[in-house]
C-alpha cells in the first residue's frame, strides 16, 4: 500500500515491533476496523482470502492445498484466514521451517472453533489485537496531553479550547470506523447500522454450523447497548428483553450469544481491578460490558446527534463508552491493560489502566465540568481507602478525563483534568 494513502495508526509500531520478534502476527478485531489497511501497509505481498475474483478462486485454493497461500515475498499478509482454519497451521510449520522473523501476518475478524487447528500457534504468530480509531487516530483529539505525560507526571496545564456538545455527540454516533472519515458525516451513521447487519446476516451464520436467531441476536445487541458501560448480569439482560422487547429468551441462550459476539469482537467485557491481591478491599469482579463502538449501540437505538443531546443520561454512559475505547487502545500502546475498580460498598472507578510494571492510574470520566469537583473527590476517597491497606498500592496518578472542559490542568488536590479531545497515547 502507498504510504501517502495510508493514515497512521497507534497500532503500527506494535506490528513493527512483533514482526522483528516473531515468525508470524496475527491482527484481530471487529470488521471494518482497518485491519486489512494496516497489514497491507506493513507487508509486501498478499493473499486475500475474501477476493470474490473467479468464484471466490483464492478460497478454493487455500482449502485444496494451504501452502500455496504461503508463498511470495515477506511479510505476506493472508487476510481473514479463519475462513479456511488449516492456514493456521500451514504457517505455523512453515514459520519453524524457515526460522526467520517476520514472514506473515494474518488477519481476523472472527475466533473460529479449533476444530481442525492442531497447534496454539504459541510463540509463533503473536495475536495484537485492534480496535475502531480513537478519536487521536481520526483526527478530533488535538493530543496536547498524553498517557506518558500522566504517568511521568509532566502534564503541564494549558488551554485546550472550546469543545461543543454537538461535536461530541457527531463524534459518538459516527463511531471510529474508518472509512467514515472519507465520506459525509450524514453518509459514515449509516456505516455501524451497516455493520450490524453484516454481523448478524454474514458473521454469526458462517462462524460455524449452528443455526442461531437473528431476531434474539438483535433484540440482545439492543439490550447491550441500552445497558452500555455498567456492569449488568446476564439475569438481569434477559428481564430487560423481556420487559423492552416482550420476548423471553433463556439465559443459557444469553449466554451462547454473547460468547458467539465475543467471537467477532461485537463485545467486551472491562474487566474489574483490584489494587492488591491481599487488600482488604473487596472488589466486585464482574466486567463491565462494551460494544466495539459506541455508535454501534447509538444505530441500535435509534439515537442520532439531536436525540443523543436530547437524552443527557444516555449520552454520558456513551460518551464513557467512547473514552474507554480510546483508554484501551492508548494502554495498549504501552502493553498495559484496561480495567474498571467496584467494591462491595458501591465504590466506582470507570477506568483503571495498569502497566506491566504494576503502576496504574485512575480515571473518573464525565461529560460535563460541572461534574469535575464531585469526580474528583471520588478519587481522593478510594485511593485513601486504598492507602490503608497498602501505600505502595496507591495510583500513580488520579484524573478526570472531561467532555467540555476548556483546559488540561492539574488541581489543587492533584487530581489532574484533561479533555477526552485533547489526549492521545
Amino acid at each position: 500500500m502507498e504510504n501517502r494513502k495510508y493514515r497512521p495508526r497507534i497500532i503500527d509500531s506494535t506490528v513493527e515491533d512483533y514482526l522483528q520478534a516473531f515468525g508470524a502476527v496475527c491482527i484481530e478485531g471487529p470488521k471494518w476496523c482497518g485491519k486489512t489497511w494496516t497489514s497491507a501497509f506493513h507487508s509486501k505481498s498478499q493473499f486475500l482470502l475474501g477476493d470474490p475474483s473467479n468464484n471466490f478462486q483464492n478460497r478454493s485454493l487455500a482449502q485444496l492445498d494451504p501452502t500455496m497461500v504461503l508463498k511470495g515475498e515477506a511479510p505476506r499478509l493472508i487476510d481473514e484466514w479463519q475462513e479456511v482454519p488449516a492456514i493456521w497451521d500451514a504457517v505455523r510449520y512453515e514459520v519453524d521451517a524457515r526460522d526467520e522473523q517476520g514472514q506473515f501476518i494474518l488477519t481476523g475478524s472472527s475466533t473460529p472453533m479449533r476444530k481442525g487447528v492442531m497447534h496454539s500457534g504459541a510463540g509463533r504468530i503473536a495475536p495484537i489485537r485492534m480496535r475502531t480509531m480513537s478519536l487521536w487516530e481520526s483526527g478530533d483529539s488535538d493530543g496536547k496531553v498524553s498517557l506518558q505525560d500522566l504517568f511521568e507526571g509532566h502534564m503541564e496545564s494549558q488551554l485546550t479550547g472550546e469543545i461543543k456538545l454537538e461535536s461530541l455527540a457527531r463524534y459518538i454516533v459516527r463511531g471510529g470506523w474508518p472509512r467514515s472519515l472519507a465520506v459525509p458525516y450524514e453518509k459514515a451513521v449509516l456505516l455501524p447500522n451497516g455493520y450490524i447487519n453484516a454481523i448478524i446476516d454474514d458473521g454469526a451464520n458462517r462462524l460455524d454450523e449452528i443455526k442461531r436467531d437473528s431476531s434474539k441476536m438483535i433484540k440482545l445487541l439492543k439490550s447491550l447497548a441500552r445497558n452500555e458501560s455498567t456492569t449488568v448480569s446476564n439475569k438481569v439482560l434477559r428481564k430487560d428483553i423481556k420487559d423492552v422487547e416482550g420476548e423471553d429468551i433463556s439465559e443459557p441462550t444469553i449466554a451462547s450469544y454473547l460468547d458467539v459476539f465475543r467471537r467477532l469482537y461485537v463485545v467486551e467485557d472491562q474487566p474489574a481491578f483490584s489494587p492488591s491481591v491481599r487488600s482488604s478491599v473487596r472488589v466486585k469482579q464482574a466486567g463491565k460490558r462494551h460494544l466495539t463502538d459506541p455508535s454501534i449501540a447509538c444505530s441500535l437505538l435509534g439515537l442520532n446527534e439531536e436525540r443523543l443531546i436530547g437524552d443527557l443520561k444516555t449520552m454520558g454512559f456513551l460518551f464513557e463508552a467512547l473514552c474507554e475505547r480510546d483508554l484501551w487502545i492508548y494502554a495498549n500502546y504501552y502493553g498495559g491493560k484496561l480495567f474498571h475498580y467496584q467494591d462491595y460498598k458501591e465504590k466506582e472507578i470507570d477506568a483503571v489502566i495498569e502497566m506491566p510494571n504494576g503502576e496504574w492510574g485512575a480515571f473518573e470520566i464525565k461529560l460535563g465540568a460541572n461534574q469535575i469537583d464531585g469526580a474528583a473527590e471520588n478519587l481522593l476517597s478510594i485511593r485513601d481507602k486504598i492507602a490503608k491497606d497498602n501505600k505502595d498500592k496507591v495510583p500513580k496518578f488520579l484524573c478526570v478525563l472531561c467532555g467540555l472542559s476548556n483546559a488540561a490542568y492539574r488541581r489543587q488536590d492533584g487530581v489532574y483534568v484533561v479533555p477526552i479531545t485533547s489526549l492521545k497515547h
